[in-house]
């Protein structure tokens, strides 16, 4: 009883977006909505490649993983669209299950696993090619829709490029082209799941700006601020940062990307937090500036108080049905003329060489 009592307890103290899972369902249902949207072809969508190196670590590309759920290296996904309608059944091409291998690499789902966890029929991931070659006919109608890093018109042709140019070759009357744009459309909307997921991703990334303001003080250098970040995201189950931890101090401060996160604090610097946490594939963006004292100077007070006032001539335009540009026109404006009042440029709408 007492064990119970535990357990539902910690279960309640758990957040829900901790517990949230995307169904399976909802994966099926956007390739539904993806079958509406390409409307006729064969579809197929290309996973990521495992990394070559042993120290990197593997992370299955967006689109894919919104189609599919799936996140181990090497797979694909293919089904065929009649006027906007899934025909035959949706195939997933996978790594088959090898215990010598997995030694290495840990348990694979395999081509079993496929049809029993995620309910679509599991292939051989070296089938690819000729299933492609074997539904894709060769006809002036023909269309291979093609979701993942196609680009066959750049100098140095990605794997992807290379295999499709293969296919494509056998069917010379038939049309490849990128049904990226369609998936894109699809993500614009956010189901209740991804919304908490996305809750969860701001929530952790919020925590670790928390614990780095209270931390930061003169003498330390940037990475012990990235470092205590990044345990932060992993401390509360994220997968990852969602892109390069930006820790910049003093004159790194005012560059955009900068992300080398190798200075020293000094007692007159302000530091520029720009960080995010990835959580089950969905990512945050949340970005601070303190000072390293603890207390803006009043030139630093004056110019972080600028940066606000932008800001929140950006956020008064953030309306349900209205266009995107009005938050940058508006912050726009008040940049030009705060910059302007600072010195920092010689009259509003002014521009640099």
């Amino acid at each position: 009883m007492i064990a119970r009592s535990l357990i539902l307890l910690f279960s309640v103290l758990i957040p829900l977006s901790a517990r949230t899972q995307i169904q399976q369902s909802e994966y099926a249902a956007r390739r539904a909505a993806l079958a509406k949207l390409v409307g006729n072809g064969l579809v197929v969508a290309i996973g990521s490649a495992e990394p070559d190196e042993d120290y990197i670590a593997f992370n299955q590309n967006s689109p894919f993983m919104y189609l599919t759920g799936f996140s181990e290296p090497e797979a694909a996904l293919v089904f065929q669209v009649k006027n906007g309608q899934i025909v035959g059944k949706e195939k997933l091409f996978v790594q088959p299950s090898d215990p010598s291998r997995e030694v290495w690499t840990g348990a694979r789902l395999g081509i079993d696993g496929v049809q029993q966890k995620l309910g679509l029929e599991g292939r051989d991931e070296s089938q690819l090619l000729k299933v492609l070659d074997s539904l894709l006919t060769d006809s002036d109608d023909a269309l291979l829709q093609i979701i993942g890093d196609y680009n066959p018109t750049r100098t140095f042709q990605s794997t992807t490029d290379q295999q499709i140019a293969s296919v494509m070759k056998k069917h010379p009357r038939a049309t490849a082209r990128s049904a990226m744009g369609a998936v894109l459309q699809l993500r614009r909307v956010k189901s209740p799941a991804e919304l908490d997921m996305i809750r969860k991703a701001v929530s952790i990334t919020v925590d670790a700006q928390r614990d780095a303001m209270r931390y930061i003080e003169p003498g330390q250098n940037e990475f012990e601020t990235q470092a205590l970040i990044e345990y932060t995201f992993r401390r509360n189950g994220a997968d990852r940062p969602s892109f390069s931890t930006i820790i910049g101090s003093g004159p790194n401060s005012t560059t955009l990307h900068y992300n080398a996160d190798d200075r020293f604090f000094d007692a007159n610097d302000v530091v520029v937090m720009d960080i995010g946490a990835a959580y089950r594939g969905y990512a945050a963006d949340v970005t601070r500036t303190v000072p390293v004292s603890g207390k803006f100077s009043p030139a630093q007070r004056e110019i972080y108080q600028a940066v606000r006032d932008i800001q929140a001539a950006g956020e008064r335009q953030a309306k349900l049905n209205a266009p995107g540009r009005l938050m940058a026109d508006s912050a726009n404006v008040v940049m030009n003329l705060q910059l302007a009042k600072l010195g920092l440029i010689e009259s509003p709408g002014a521009t640099y060489d």
